[in-house]
């Protein structure tokens, strides 16, 4: 979760598939005839949604009040059902109220005013917001003329993952496209039950498996943060310089060619330094199955426990707000940080073993590779003619 918040800046996929398995176990737990009232979203309901989308032109998109007030009167003025008119109070075909929340819906609807439960919950504590009218301009932006069912079981909780993962400009807005959205408005216009939302599940989670899940992996094979990975570049660049220079000086004196295998000396330290770093790694940082610790890490002993348990939670909490973190403490904290110490900061044992084989791996064939490439160079210089300018 840290490298989706911190690194790819996209945890909302995540997020939404942590809370989707969590809705399927709790609307599974639900009785017969609490599920019957949210009928399964078939293929061939999707499916016929979706030729209904291709066929019809997409609605208008939904624009500000000071937008429709410039072009009132004339050629480009907003229709009378816009999103602007519902905003400005009027009627509203989604303002049906929400059922009043029994004991059993306590953990199920999602009520802004519960507070978080420990216990695994994942519920959102905190504030009131006016979930049910994003929802709701959400719905008439796609253009749904049907009205949601309140009657359904976690209607409510449906219109806080809508205004939060759905509707244009949420807080933690998956990237979906317009068919997509549309088509899972549609079917949650109908139903709440967990099948709306199969075709919007199989796009997130190939995106976690596929994109995230592997950036994640070329991610963790970095021992080292920036500076010092392009401090072992930089090594790597003047061994291969030393490696020249040497092998120069050697072949414009008298020297035997014997003398000339000396630049291996540089070139394969060099290369090989190079190479790894090129792929993240620091050599000297391997060789002790090291890794430095990443910037949220570095202050964690020194902020307070309640702040760090509090960060964990916002990132783990599904129903949260944005992922927003230039706030947090250790961010000025680290810019802050002097250039020599992050180039050698603090270090830690690398403790997953298929970590520790990816890198065994990168730093084998950084040094294969050197191998061959100072056999060549040196091979060259060594067949050069001697200078005899000294």
């Amino acid at each position: 979760m840290n490298y989706l918040i911190y690194i790819e800046h996209a945890a909302e996929n995540l997020q939404f598939f942590l809370w989707y398995k969590d809705y399927v176990r709790r609307f599974e737990l639900l009785s017969e005839k609490e599920r019957r009232l949210a009928p399964e979203w078939t293929l061939e309901q999707a499916e016929a949604q979706a030729l209904a989308l291709k066929d019809n032109p997409a609605p208008m998109k939904s624009i500000s009040a000071e937008t429709a007030a410039v072009f009132k009167g004339t050629d480009f003025d907003a229709p009378k059902t816009t999103i602007v008119e519902l905003s400005k109070g009027g009627s509203n075909p989604f303002g049906t109220p929400p059922m009043t929340p029994t004991s059993r819906d306590h953990d199920s609807i999602a009520p802004s005013e519960y507070p978080w439960s420990d216990s695994g919950s994942t519920l959102r504590s905190g504030f009131k917001a006016s979930h049910d009218k994003k929802a709701a301009g959400a719905f008439a932006a796609a253009d749904v003329k049907l009205q949601p069912f309140t009657i359904q079981p976690f209607r409510e909780e449906i219109s806080r993952i809508i205004s939060i993962y759905v509707a244009e400009g949420a807080p933690r807005q998956l990237n979906l496209s317009s068919k997509e959205r549309a088509g899972l408005l549609h079917a949650l216009a109908t139903t709440t039950h967990p099948t709306a939302f199969r075709r919007v599940i199989h796009t997130v989670e190939w995106s976690l498996r596929h994109q995230a899940h592997q950036n994640f992996i070329r991610w963790t094979i970095c021992n080292g943060n920036r500076p010092r990975v392009i401090f072992a570049r930089g090594l790597g660049i003047a061994g291969i310089v030393g490696g020249i220079l040497a092998a120069v000086l050697i072949v414009l004196s008298n020297a035997g060619r014997g003398w000339r295998v000396l630049s291996a000396i540089g070139f394969g330290i060099g290369i090989a330094t190079l190479v790894a770093a090129w792929k993240g790694m620091c050599v000297v940082l391997h060789g002790m199955h090291h890794r430095h610790l990443r910037p949220w890490e570095l202050f964690a002993e020194d902020d307070d426990a309640s702040s760090v348990l509090e960060m964990k939670k916002d990132s783990f909490d599904t129903l949260g707000s944005n992922n927003s973190y230039e706030d947090q403490p250790w961010v000025a904290k680290y810019e802050k940080r002097n250039l020599i110490r992050k180039v050698f900061d603090r270090e830690v044992w690398i403790q997953e073993p298929a970590l520790r084989q990816i890198q065994d791996t990168i730093f084998l064939q950084a040094v294969l590779g050197s191998l061959v490439l100072t056999a060549i160079c040196v091979g060259i210089f060594v067949a050069l003619p001697k200078g005899r300018f000294y």
